[in-house]
């Protein structure tokens, strides 16, 4: 029954096409405009690392000014001091711990007539590959025993790899960078977590580094921080001063296993502030912070309220395509209203007649969504044209098999939606009534 209710409801739709074209284009338009907003708040608000954003933990602590709160009403710091980050990184409570912070470096090829040129870069502790679960084309990350001896290591991402080396595996061969030589221990695969969770302060849409060294050797050369800085008193603006100072530039996560494990390291933060407190440092109420992945994306807010009433707006405008079917779905059951009638005093059941009008608008609903996905890319890319002089664009406006599929299917649903009551009005002509007029 199925292929003779979808054959007779290809054969209403051609019977009136213009009818028709004009439900797909009120589908499609609203459909677009939604999901053009969906898409973007789908990626703004996606889990960058799902098999692990219940473990990993960014950890702050308050030794802000006593007179003024970092954030309204009693937020600490979202970032911590070098003084802080490197005592929790030595005393090692956690499984994995990684202190970090963004930077830059300017690499000079080797291969003559190859100009330098400047490359981002992340100055970290050893388990940010593990932790973070990098992938590798090459190698993999440095040990702790690098970290420890300020050892000239240095991954690179696959582009870095492919401009300066050909794309071959370079683990092992020399990579100058400021004049100083490092040797490739790694090339990471193409890795671009969105939003870039790991450093959310420094731009959750922005670029990932193309180059990764360790901390220990960033510090012992004095490699200024690219990234946010913040103090609430002064440092005496050497990189002394900046080390032992109150001022707030490197991120630190820790992967913690279960509530037990988080119970314990918030104890053993707890007590790290007792003790600066008694040495003169962290003038504010204890005010420590352990939050998961997704916790911080919502902390600071990486979608953004605009995202959210941009989605609401688009939300109603599908509500107005949809009346709009409705209302083009009730001319036609009224133009048909004879040969209901007609099929109707021949035997025809209200749910034969049902099937019919749903099937046909679920045809129609397909053809929309079709269609919507077109308005949809259309629609992202007057976004990524508006939006052109950001880098991060280009990565929000992408879309993947899931938008798409989801896109025709609310768009199926829609149309069955606004169906319903056109639907309901004409299982409900009487024949007599109707056929008296014939």
């Amino acid at each position: 029954m199925f292929r003779y209710y979808l054959k007779l409801g290809l054969s209403s739709i051609r019977k009136n096409p213009m009818l028709s074209a004009l439900m797909v284009a009120a589908i499609a338009t609203g459909i677009g405009a939604y999901m053009t907003i969906i898409n973007v708040d789908y990626v703004m608000s996606g889990n960058p690392i799902p098999n692990k954003s219940d473990v990993l933990f960014h950890v702050q602590v308050d030794n802000w000014d006593p007179n003024n709160a970092y954030d309204e009403p009693n937020e600490p710091p979202v970032q911590v001091t070098y003084l802080d980050g490197s005592a929790l990184l030595a005393a090692g409570k956690a499984r994995r711990q990684v202190l970090s912070y963004k930077t830059g470096r300017v690499i000079e090829p080797e291969q003559e007539g190859e100009r330098p040129f400047r490359a981002l870069s992340r100055s970290t502790s050893a388990d940010f590959f593990a932790m973070f679960d990098t992938p590798f084309l090459f190698g993999g990350g440095w040990d702790k025993a690098a970290d420890n001896n300020e050892e000239y290591v240095v991954v690179i991402d696959s582009e870095i790899n492919e401009r300066v080396f050909g794309g071959e595996n370079s683990v092992g061969r020399s990579l100058v960078m400021n004049g100083d030589r490092y040797r490739v221990v790694g090339v990471m695969d193409v890795w671009q977590p969105m939003p870039k969770f790991y450093d959310v302060n420094n731009g959750p849409f922005d670029e990932g580094e193309d180059v990764f060294l360790p901390l220990s050797v960033s510090v012992a050369n004095e490699f200024h921080s690219w990234g946010n800085n913040s103090c609430w008193k002064p440092d005496g603006g050497d990189w002394a001063g900046r080390l032992t100072g109150e001022c707030i530039w490197l991120q630190f996560w820790v992967e913690l296993h279960g509530e037990s494990e988080r119970q314990d390291y918030m104890a053993f933060l707890n007590a790290y502030v007792e003790t600066q407190k008694a040495l003169g440092r962290f003038p504010r109420p204890m005010n420590n912070r352990l939050t998961n992945v997704m916790e911080w994306m919502e902390d600071r807010k990486v979608v953004a309220k605009d995202v959210n009433v941009l989605k609401g707006l688009a939300f109603l405008f599908l509500i107005v395509c949809l009346l709009n079917t409705i209302g083009l779905l009730l001319a036609k059951v009224t133009r048909r209203a004879g040969d209901i009638s007609l099929r109707r005093a021949l035997g025809a059941s209200r749910k034969a007649v049902f099937s019919q009008y749903i099937i046909e608008a679920g045809v129609i609903g397909l053809a929309g969504g079709l269609l919507g996905v077109g308005m949809t890319w259309l629609g992202l890319q007057g976004i990524k044209g508006l939006y052109s002089d950001f880098d991060f664009i280009t990565r929000l406006v992408a879309m993947d098999w899931p938008v798409i599929l989801a896109t025709i299917a609310l768009a199926i649903v829609s149309a069955l939606a606004a169906a319903l009551y056109p639907t309901w009005r004409a299982c409900g002509i009487h024949p007599a009534s109707q056929l008296k007029a014939l």
